[in-house]
């Protein structure tokens, strides 16, 4: 055999055994993946943002016009029930008093003496009914006056703070024209917004409130559905009220003091996942592969590779997700993130699962 026979064949030999080693130290390529496990529509857990809001908070004004004399408040200040806030002055009102009371005793003496004469036949029934229509209009305007001038002092309605004084000492004010805000200092009522497409939730039967606050990290507090508008005429949200009814806040040595302007995050939670057999996943699952019209979504299998999983999609749900009508089953992980870089049959390493 020549030298360069030899050299050819040592050569291929080589290259050969160069491949082979190559090809065995080629590893496998995984994908790291973010997964998302299915639940049935029927098992809801949702956190939305709220707030703690005055159950007993009013704008309150005099029912008469005039001079404020007396300012019996300031902002941030505790009153009872009861107390004189301000006073307008009465003098006037006082002097409608007197009149009116002096035309009452006039018209109740006339009334006694029209009584004895129509009894001896002196006067008409006629004129015996105009006395007592006398009587009874000037009752009424002097009960008018008293009435005024009992509002000439402006009452707390109940005790609470005052949030906010719109007026001044020695200003006029007009009736109904607000003086103070005032709102109870301690509160049970939390409102939030949902977003239009949540709003089916609130109609489910077996739905549970909970709310935690952040001046109370841990504790979490039960709440009932109080209210809802079942509109958003502005696009933002359908405003929600609850009222909590935990036994924690309603004994008087209570711990938690729950106030107005509180934030806190609400819980909706719905566990009947017999009844309702649509899913819904995040948003960023969904994908349209190229040349179809279909939705997908990308299923990790048993053996941790992915396969192409056509769904049919309903509305969207919350703020990042979407309704599933069919194509999925409770317990299936999607991809939810880099759809579109996934290749049919790649394996995968979940990176989490939530």
């Amino acid at each position: 055999m020549s030298d360069m026979l030899r050299s050819v064949l040592l050569f291929g030999l080589l290259f050969g055994a160069v491949s082979c080693e190559r090809n065995r130290q080629q590893p496998v390529m995984v994908r790291p993946v973010k997964v998302f496990q299915v639940h049935s529509m029927g098992y809801v857990s949702q956190n939305y943002a709220g707030m703690a809001v005055a159950d007993q908070a009013t704008n309150l004004a005099f029912t008469v016009s005039g001079q404020i004399i007396a300012l019996n408040i300031e902002e941030g200040k505790q009153i009872p029930a009861g107390y004189v806030i301000a006073q307008i002055n009465p003098r006037d009102f006082r002097l409608s008093v007197e009149s009116a009371r002096s035309a009452y005793l006039t018209a109740e003496a006339q009334l006694q003496r029209s009584k004895r004469l129509v009894e001896q036949q002196a006067i008409s029934r006629q004129d015996y009914e105009i006395a007592q229509t006398q009587y009874v209009e000037s009752k009424a305007a002097y009960e008018n006056a008293e009435g005024l001038l009992y509002d000439t002092r402006l009452r707390a309605p109940f005790a609470g703070v005052v949030e906010k004084q719109y007026v001044d000492n020695y200003q006029r004010v007009g009736a109904g024209e607000s003086v103070i805000r005032l709102v109870r200092p301690e509160t049970r009522k939390v409102r939030f917004t949902m977003p239009e497409s949540g709003l089916s939730l609130l109609r489910e039967k077996r739905k549970h409130f909970t709310v935690e606050f952040d001046n109370y990290r841990g504790v979490e507090f039960v709440a009932a559905l109080k209210e809802y508008v079942p509109t958003s005429s502005d696009g933002t949200g359908v405003p929600v009220s609850l009222v909590l009814d935990d036994p924690r806040l309603l004994s008087d040595d209570t711990l938690y003091i729950i106030t107005p302007g509180m934030s806190c995050t609400v819980n909706l939670r719905i566990d009947n996942p017999e009844e309702i057999p649509e899913t819904s996943v995040p948003v960023t699952a969904v994908f349209t592969p190229d040349g179809s019209s279909r939705p997908c979504v990308w299923v990790v299998t048993s053996n941790r590779r992915v396969e192409r999983r056509e769904v049919v999609l309903g509305e969207l749900f919350g703020t990042d997700r979407v309704v599933v009508r069919s194509g999925l089953s409770p317990g299936d992980e999607v991809v939810t993130a880099g759809v579109y870089q996934i290749r049919e049959g790649e394996t995968v390493k979940i990176l989490k699962s939530n």
